[in-house]
């Protein structure tokens, strides 16, 4: 672990998005300084989201023109300042982006906001709702004849707040290189566009429009329990052990056996399942579930998580004893060694803020290399990764890192390619006859890669591996626990090999703990992180985000790559990281289980109600199941609304409005559904009424905002884009996805390197 760097970080926000960003860098030992106003950020008066996101900070009362203004200001010793504030606002504060990258060119810049800094939402403050309305993630969320929901507990702040730290550490990687920072956009509703890539996939292969499919219909259902909800998920190969589970002679009708005659009587079947499954225990069922192989999930909430046994034994859960009101009762999701403790608490207000200049002692960061002039550097050229990752967890994780230079070898077996070549979206018919053809889902985790197949059962097969794997910088895998054991892929024999390598696994449930080899897909972990229990409308059902979104699977991608950049960043040469699927999710929802250990209450879903806001929620127009979006936080917000909408008074306090919500949403809805969707928002928008278009995946096709930053891409086909802007740097359009079969066979140390393409080694062995 020696020449290991922390850097330091500069934060100016007063969002989710932002707060979270900055967690981030503190949970892995980075040494952070929140600067606030005399009377604090306005996230100390959310006691639990503060609690969970100012962990482990420093606090130093200064205004943002302070920033700017004095030479002795904290940037010009930082290593990267992370802002929420619109270019306007940044600007009024004294805090112009491009200003301050003039007047500290060695500044990396996380700029997280709802919209991006340019366009015509540009000014517009939103939360994660109305990014995810605006980026049409709100479309596929919630029952097909309802109303859209956002995902609960802030959850495209969240992600964005890891892309925030993974773009942060590119930069890093580039100054470094070059002695030049550079400015990280994101935007919330371009994270969420992202994040819905398959519906773009279906829209572009003329599949219509993607809309929400619910958790009480489809091909798999969250169905009722004794005592609670239990997700049924299954393929169609796997009904036999769905008959078992259940025990129901019924389901061992004449024909059932077969997928066609299935899917025609699903509500014969599907009727029995849910008389069988009211008879059991959630837990019972999911356990019964996974030991046959079915990848079932219950609906663990609050009370659920903080007594579960695999949380408890893996630390995620931090035990009674060690927990306090003014910092996080979970830790992290992720084993990161040299990290700070989890429990790390908040700071008082101007705590800390004595060490503007100094801080924790920092290692030197290593001399800038000569470049040519006005070279595009690629963040991460030089860096082999070995792929071993399938589906989206560990592939759409490796496509980030080679989206922005890095050499990625995807590995795979002839005989069990990755299972995405051939996937068959869930609710669409099973293949009956005949092999089913390539998926293009394959092609936007996988483009830009080198392929390699091998044979890893051969001793000539585990040869090349472990040949590639001395001459590789990093490894990613997401197989369940214990398949890379079989293989001799293992951490363990990977570290004999190469004890620089930096392994990254991508596990369901983490490599340890009582239900370390249970399996997963991204609906089972909708329910077991606690999600689904949370999201959806108020008093029913658990809410996934279902299977033509797969929410989980797509934030850990964000997460995987962050933590290998930062790695490699950071010079954390020679660790496992060892991520647990489930808890990363789960721990987007820290500040919800800390106030369960507090006050009591459970959180439950409220449709898109959420504190401290009203209205909030998404709303009809005019047009068949067209929606729009609004956010009121403000007393201005709401005399803004009343202006529009007269039966609203314009005057009355919050508390009202909170009393009240439901005469509000229907006044409203009754506005809204007189009007043509678009029509509405802008004049709502010119009023000063935070508003946004639900948009949907044909909307996205229309708008040129996706194409022009890049979040979608056409290659000539459609291809999943980039969730984030690096001003400093334009990656290309990937190459195509590698074939099966490429550099398949016998693989000499001649073939190697031209496989390699003589990539330089970018850690020193």
């Amino acid at each position: 672990m020696s020449g290991q760097r922390a850097f330091r970080v500069v934060e100016v926000t007063e969002s989710v998005a932002g707060a979270a960003c900055g967690r981030l860098f503190a949970a892995l030992g980075h040494d952070v300084l929140l600067c606030e106003p005399p009377t604090g950020t306005p996230l100390r008066a959310r006691e639990f989201t503060f609690a969970a996101l100012g962990a482990g900070k420093r606090s130093a009362v200064l205004r943002p023109e302070q920033l700017a203004a004095d030479e002795t200001s904290p940037l010009a010793g930082a290593d990267v300042l992370i802002t929420d504030l619109t270019p306007a606002a940044a600007t009024a504060e004294g805090l112009d982006l491009d200003l301050l990258r003039q007047r500290f060119p060695q500044l990396v810049t996380v700029s997280l906001t709802a919209f991006g800094l340019t366009g015509e939402y540009a000014e517009s403050v939103g939360d994660s709702l109305l990014a995810e309305a605006y980026g049409g993630l709100a479309t596929m969320i919630g029952e097909p004849d309802r109303r859209p929901l956002g995902l609960g507990g802030e959850q495209a702040a969240h992600a964005a707040a890891f892309v925030g730290l993974y773009g942060a550490m590119l930069a890093l990687r580039v100054r470094d290189r070059t002695g030049r920072g550079d400015l990280v956009e994101v935007a919330l509703s371009d994270v969420a566009a992202y994040m819905d890539w398959k519906s773009d996939v279906l829209h572009d292969l003329g599949a219509g429009v993607p809309r929400r499919a619910g958790s009480a219909q489809g091909g798999w259902r969250v169905v009722r329990a004794k005592d609670g909800w239990v997700g049924v998920i299954f393929h169609a190969h796997q009904w036999p052990a769905v008959v078992e589970l259940f025990g129901d002679p019924r389901l061992s009708a004449p024909g059932l056996d077969d997928p066609e005659q299935r899917g025609r009587r699903s509500p014969e079947w599907w009727d029995v399942i849910a008389e069988a499954a009211a008879g059991r225990a959630a837990v019972e069922l999911y356990t019964e579930a996974q030991r046959l192989g079915l990848p079932f999930g219950h609906a663990a909430d609050a009370e659920k998580l903080l007594a579960d046994e695999q949380l408890r034994t893996r630390g995620f859960v931090l035990p009674p004893d060690e927990r306090r009101r003014d910092a996080p009762v979970v830790g992290l999701p992720w084993t990161v060694p040299g990290a700070p403790a989890p429990s790390a608490p908040v700071p008082r207000l101007g705590e800390g803020g004595d060490l503007l200049a100094a801080g924790p002692q920092l290692a030197s960061p290593p001399p800038a290399r000569a470049e040519a002039p006005h070279r595009d550097v690629p963040p991460l050229e030089g860096l082999v990764v070995l792929d071993f990752g399938t589906i989206t967890a560990g592939a759409a994780t490796s496509r980030l890192l080679a989206d922005y230079g890095a050499t990625v070898i995807k590995i795979e077996s002839q005989e069990r390619p990755d299972p995405f070549r051939k996937w068959v979206m869930p609710g669409s018919a099973d293949q009956a006859d005949g092999p089913p053809p390539q998926s293009p889902m394959f092609a936007s985790n996988n483009a830009g890669k080198r392929g390699l197949s091998l044979d890893l059962k051969t001793e000539q097969g585990r040869a090349t591996a472990h040949e590639l794997i001395r001459r590789a910088d990093v490894l990613v895998e997401n197989f369940r626990v214990g398949v890379t054991a079989r293989m001799g892929i293992d951490h363990a024999t990977a570290h004999r090999l190469n004890p620089d390598l930096v392994y990254l696994s991508l596990s369901s449930q983490g490599t340890s703990g009582p239900e370390a080899t249970y399996g997963s897909f991204g609906s089972t972990l909708d329910l077991l992180s606690g999600l689904a229990a949370v999201t959806g409308y108020p008093g029913e059902r658990p809410m996934w985000s279902g299977g033509d979104v797969n929410y989980p699977d797509q934030v850990v991608s964000f997460i995987g790559a962050a933590l290998v950049a930062d790695a490699i960043t950071s010079g954390r040469r020679g660790i496992h990281l060892d991520v647990s699927q489930r808890e990363a999710v789960a721990w987007t929802l820290a500040d919800q289980l800390g106030e369960y250990v507090w006050t009591g209450r459970v959180p439950a879903p409220d449709g898109n109600r959420r504190p401290g806001a009203a209205p909030h929620d998404t709303y009809p127009a005019a047009e068949p199941d067209s929606w729009l979006a609004i956010a009121c936080t403000s007393a201005g917000h709401r005399r803004a609304l009343a202006e529009v909408i007269t039966a609203l008074p314009g005057h009355e306090p919050e508390e009202w409005w909170l009393r009240h919500q439901d005469a509000v949403d229907a006044a409203i809805a009754e506005w809204t559904a007189r009007h043509p969707r678009d029509r509405a928002v802008a004049k709502l928008r010119r009023a000063g009424v935070p508003a946004v278009p639900v948009n949907t995946a044909a909307d996205r096709a229309r708008d040129p905002r996706y194409r022009e930053r890049r979040v979608a891409l056409r290659v000539p086909q459609w291809l999943k884009g980039f969730p984030m802007i690096l001003h400093g740097h334009t990656p290309p359009d990937p190459a195509p996805a590698p074939a099966l079969g490429e550099n398949a066979g016998h693989v000499d140390d001649e073939a190697l390197d031209a496989l390699l393409g003589a990539v330089p080694r970018l850690l020193p062995s």
